[in-house]
Formats: structure tokens, C-alpha cells, sequence
């Protein structure tokens, strides 16, 4: 019986608008794409305009910005979506 472990897991429809589509984006995502394009954004200024090396460390910036993403997405996607929001 391969791949049986496959049935413990339930059947979720998954909404792929919650990757990419602005107004589907937790604040988690949000941040994680504002933060990859400034990296990014800054990363061509200092190669093309200010022609430095770039600072040891800064390819890192990408990791934490895409680590970031996943877990927004992970908390978009298997978040309870009846819950309410609590504001304060």
C-alpha cells in the first residue's frame, strides 16, 4: 500500500490567489515581498550605480526574506479563515 500516509491528510482546496494576488497577502507575506524588492533594489543600485562590493552577509537578505514568505503563505493557507480578527 504505498504512499497510504497520504490519506491522513485532509483535503484542503488550496486558493493559489494567496501566493501572488495583493489583497490575499497576510501581512506576513507583505513584508517578506516589500523586503525581497528593497534587497533587490538595493543590490543593483550598490552593483550598477555605486559600484561597491557587495557587504559579506547581504545574499542572506534573500533567505530571510523568502523564509519569511514560506511562513506567511503556510499561516495563509492552513489559517482558520472563519476566525475572527482581533483590532485593539
Amino acid at each position: 500500500m504505498p504512499h497510504s500516509y497520504l490519506l491522513l491528510l485532509p483535503s484542503l482546496p488550496v486558493d493559489y490567489s494567496k501566493f501572488y494576488r495583493p489583497s490575499a497577502l497576510n501581512s506576513f507575506q507583505f513584508i517578506a515581498l516589500t523586503g525581497l524588492l528593497m534587497s533587490a533594489g538595493a543590490h543593483l543600485i550598490l552593483h550598477f550605480f555605486v559600484s561597491r562590493p557587495m557587504p559579506s552577509g547581504f545574499n542572506w537578505l534573500y533567505v530571510c526574506w523568502t523564509g519569511f514568505y514560506i511562513i506567511g503563505t503556510l499561516i495563509n493557507l492552513f489559517g482558520k479563515p472563519d476566525e475572527p480578527h482581533h483590532h485593539h
